[in-house]
């Protein structure tokens, strides 16, 4: 794309012509009045690119943000992928979350897919993702668009598609979708009814809230005492009516986060797992007295779903659960409850999944990253992801749901406190069984996506053959595909044991993120446990493996830990 100055401002005042939202025009008529050349650069330089995971980015002017201009185009090209399918009279249900534009590019979408022809339903308000992906299906619709940019920082929003599997889109319908949108012409050409469109009522949430019931045991304990925090999200009322119907004592919820808020003012960043987010549902923890049995966090949108248990003796009281500690307990609960079918995870969460479907004679699968590809695995009973998804009733929502996650494990959580045990026993348990599978992640978000590039170069060029004292037994370059992924730009490293630092196994995997500018490592130790007395030797033996791979990963990749 042309970055000459003339050009740009051009380009620019042709945008600004065909732009429908008043905010976004004057904010770019004052970068052309100050002909401020950097800033229209970052903004018409390029455009924002639609793939597997939509549309994400920063709202403002300009093809390289969001705003109703991409966010019309977008829809109308998705519009003419579903005509071409042969989908042309379909319904299309949209939902939207609390953040900035969100409604407004619901609207829209809404207002596009009836001017081509096609039907669309607005979900009544915001509600949390799975309300979403479990409409698409329990409507019939053909596709469905939810607009969220989940735990993004709060300048971000995002665009995200189903088809009428209910699954988020894989190859080659992003790039079909893709396509459509690049061969959009003029934004007048673009029909935009000022009605036409329908706004569901509450049956549809009525109707996922009767299918959250069936994660759960009939008749089982449902005292779990629980603080909940929403993180300033869409999910408070939905969970909150879930418990509920459940018959669990009403969550404490985190005052300070319990509404929707587009600006997240408590965190730097609305996800549970960076520093600092629950700092407030800790502190309402301790406040609420030693009767509190766990701490629940969704996500902004919530599909994710985080969980901590008490740590007696920390600074804070309490200890937020890894994703990959979540979903092992989760499974472990549904191979109590005797569940059938395949579980699965990806290729960056923990190897545990699989010793514990194998143990139980269980097919498992492991797929690239995302919801996308778990929610497509044949068979699927149950899935997850280390960055807090998880699918526990495929049938009801082929994606990752934190509410039905959060009745499960507080299910789980309620009868281990039935038999005098808990979560952290249940973990123990776990490791003695099939040794100790320690998790670390290194995440180095950057400002010049470069970097990235730059490191997994590096990688590629000086392959590391040793880390932390472990040989490097085996390095797939996941570009190349394997029989059973399909190409990605990752790499992953297989470290062979060592009986004599008491270590099993380890597995390292580095990838861009899809989402947001991060170079991400994952890390996985694995160290046998003959006892329980020798557990805590294992802890240790497992943080410092964890330690040493992460700061060798780190020079090997020339990043900064």
């Amino acid at each position: 794309m042309a970055t000459d100055p003339a050009e740009l401002i051009n380009r620019a005042k042709a945008w600004l012509a065909e732009d429908p939202d008043p905010e976004t025009r004057g904010e770019l008529a004052k970068l052309i009045e100050a002909e401020d050349a950097d800033e229209l650069a970052a903004r018409f330089a390029g455009t924002l690119q639609f793939g597997t995971a939509g549309l994400r980015g920063e709202l403002g002017a300009g093809p390289m943000r969001m705003n109703r201009s991409v966010v019309i185009r977008a829809a109308a090209g998705l519009a003419a992928y579903l005509k071409a399918q042969g989908e042309g009279s379909g319904l299309v249900v949209i939902g939207y979350d609390a953040r900035h534009k969100s409604a407004d590019f619901a609207r829209d979408t809404a207002a596009v897919m009836v001017g081509a022809g096609l039907r669309a339903a607005l979900l009544p308000r915001p509600l949390p993702t799975p309300v979403l992906a479990f409409a698409i299906r329990h409507l019939g619709a053909v596709a469905g668009v939810e607009v969220t940019a989940s735990h993004n920082p709060p300048r971000d929003n995002g665009y995200k598609v189903y088809l009428g599997d209910g699954s988020q889109i894989v190859p080659p319908a992003d790039a079909g979708i893709a396509a459509e949108i690049a061969a959009v012409g003029p934004l007048d050409g673009v029909p935009r009814p000022e009605a036409g469109w329908e706004t569901l009522d509450e049956a549809v949430l009525t109707a996922y809230l009767e299918r959250t019931d069936a994660v759960l045991t009939p008749g089982s304990p449902r005292d779990t005492r629980v603080v909940y925090t929403p993180m300033h999200g869409v999910g408070r009322d939905t969970l909150v009516a879930a418990f509920a119907r459940a018959g669990f004592p009403a969550p404490v919820v985190v005052a300070e986060q319990a509404e929707p808020d587009p600006d997240f003012p408590t965190v730097a960043f609305p996800n549970p797992e960076e520093p600092g987010a629950m700092d407030l549902a800790f502190a309402t923890a301790r406040a609420a007295g030693t009767d509190i049995d766990i701490v629940i966090a969704n996500d902004p949108d919530a599909d994710r779903c985080a969980v901590a248990v008490p740590a007696p003796g920390t600074p804070e009281g309490w200890r937020m659960l890894r994703g990959d500690e979540v979903g092992a307990l989760l499974a472990a609960h549904l191979v109590r409850k005797r569940a059938s079918g395949t579980f699965a995870s990806t290729i960056v969460s923990s190897q545990l999944l699989s010793r514990i479907a194998a143990a139980s004679a269980l097919p498992y699968e492991e797929t690239l990253t995302g919801f996308k590809w778990l929610a497509r695995v044949d068979g699927l009973r149950y899935a997850f992801e280390e960055a807090l998804g998880y699918c526990v009733d495929p049938e009801g929502v082929r994606d990752k749901d934190g509410i039905t996650a959060a009745l499960l494990i507080t299910e789980l959580a309620a009868e281990l406190k039935q038999a005098g045990r808990t979560l952290t026993d249940l973990l123990d348990d776990l490791a003695r069984e099939f040794g100790l599978h320690a998790t670390d992640q290194l995440s180095v978000r950057v400002e010049d996506l470069s970097l990235i590039a730059d490191a997994m170069r590096r990688l590629r060029e000086q392959p590391p053959t040793v880390l932390a004292g472990l040989a490097v037994s085996r390095a797939d370059d996941l570009t190349q595909g394997t029989e059973t992924l399909p190409p990605t730009d990752g790499l992953r490293y297989y470290l062979a044991g060592s009986p004599e630092a008491g270590i099993e196994s380890a597995r390292v995997v580095v990838r861009p993120s899809g989402t947001e500018p991060k170079l991400k490592c994952y890390l996985e130790v694995v160290v046998p446990v003959s006892s329980p007395e020798a557990l805590p030797e294992a802890r240790t033996t497992a943080t410092a493996a964890l330690a040493a791979v992460k700061r060798d990963v780190s020079a090997a990749a020339g990043i900064d830990a």
